[in-house]
């Protein structure tokens, strides 16, 4: 009797992506993202309170487009992980599992969390002036 060689668990060479998994590793990767961010944060702060130079060079940085970029990207890891955090607490209360609905609120966390950006990011310049 030959022995049949099959894969100890489900792995992505098996398995086609579906939302449910795309959004569940997109929130780790958000939160992973989230942690980085908050250094950049703290740097900014720390740089602040030693004095002009210092602030002037993260300053410097982060008003570069690619300073703005990351920040960009950060906030929206920021709103991801809010609106996934709150799809994952209706989840909590037993609501929203059939599939149906858990493409409609995988791909409304997607638009809302973008949404919510691109408004920050629209009041954030208005107010600056730019």
């Amino acid at each position: 009797m030959a022995v049949r060689e099959r894969p100890l668990s489900p792995h992505l060479q098996i398995y086609r992506p579906q939302i449910t998994s795309v959004l569940s590793i997109l929130h780790r990767l958000t939160g992973v993202a989230l942690g980085v961010g908050t250094i950049v944060l703290v740097w900014w702060l720390v740089a602040a309170a030693v004095g002009p130079d210092a602030f002037d060079s993260a300053q410097g940085f982060l008003g570069s487009l690619f300073g703005y970029l990351i920040l960009f990207g950060w906030s929206w890891a920021l709103f991801y992980h809010l609106c996934n955090g709150i799809r994952h607490l209706v989840w909590d209360a037993g609501w929203g599992f059939d599939l149906d609905v858990l493409a409609k609120t995988g791909w409304l966390t997607v638009g809302a969390s973008t949404a919510l950006t691109v408004l920050a990011w629209i009041i954030g310049l208005a107010s600056m002036g730019g």
